[in-house]
């Protein structure tokens, strides 16, 4: 007898933000391979008598190699267990699911997939910021921050991106926030452009920090601007008011 895999998204760190598919899932597991981007209100919420096999990402170390991962999950699959692995935000956007997908499809296992709200969409909108509005931005470019260091060469094309009249979300672009500004900037994108950088998504320690392109790097160093964060940059920032109260409330369940 076989299991089945399930690829979970917990959305973007608020409990109450969790589908209940995914928590209906979750609960039903016999096997949790989790990350720490859930955050400890859902991760606490973990079934008590599921194995569960923390695969996060700690002080730039992981503690499974994305192959150990896959390795684990179909071993636990071809026991017959149900299997979840659940990632923060959604699996196929930057969460590595489509190739967990592959792997799990290649070994001749039945899959599901729970899609999550992604942090690109839920953070911004948390503390006010709509990517899209009729007067500042009619489209959105979502990025990573952090390529795969193994590629060639990089697939993000700067000149074309500086272009953009819309805006730009960065997942996990805290690193490289320097260089990612600097290279808008070098390839056109005006300097006084919009910034803003939210840390720890829907979590009660959420901080904002704002700027442009020519001084968020200098802000993000000074304030300690920590990852897990997401990065927006365009005019849309304009309409965030640190004085108005988060449209979706972090001690909300």
């Amino acid at each position: 007898m076989t299991g089945k895999v399930y690829l979970v998204g917990s959305g973007p760190g608020a409990p109450g933000l969790l589908a209940q598919r995914a928590r209906d899932v979750i609960d039903m597991a016999d096997v949790v391979l989790y990350d720490q981007l859930p955050g400890e209100e859902i991760l606490t919420t973990l079934p008590e008598n599921a194995e569960l096999i923390d695969c996060g990402k700690y002080g730039g170390k992981h503690t499974l190699e994305q192959d150990e991962i896959e390795a684990l999950m179909i071993d636990r699959a071809q026991k017959g267990k149900v299997v979840v692995r659940l990632k923060g935000g959604d699996p196929f956007l930057f969460g590595r699911g489509g190739e967990e997908l592959e792997r799990v499809r290649a070994a001749g296992l039945d899959v599901g997939m729970v899609p999550g709200i992604s942090s690109a969409l839920a953070v911004p909108a948390s503390v006010g910021i709509p990517l899209t509005h009729r007067s500042y931005a009619s489209q959105v470019t979502i990025l990573t921050g952090h390529e795969d260091p193994a590629k060639p060469e990089p697939a993000l094309d700067w000149k074309l991106l500086a272009q953009s009249r819309g805006t730009i979300v960065i997942l996990m672009g805290v690193a490289n926030l320097k260089r990612i500004a600097e290279a808008l900037v070098e390839n056109g994108k005006g300097k006084n452009t919009p910034v803003a950088i939210i840390e720890r998504g829907l979590r009660k320690d959420r901080r904002v920090t704002t700027g442009t392109l020519a001084t968020i790097a200098k802000k993000a160093k000074k304030t300690g601007v920590k990852p897990p964060a997401v990065i927006v940059i365009g005019n849309v920032v304009k309409l965030y008011d640190p004085d108005a109260p988060d449209l979706i409330p972090v001690d909300e369940d």
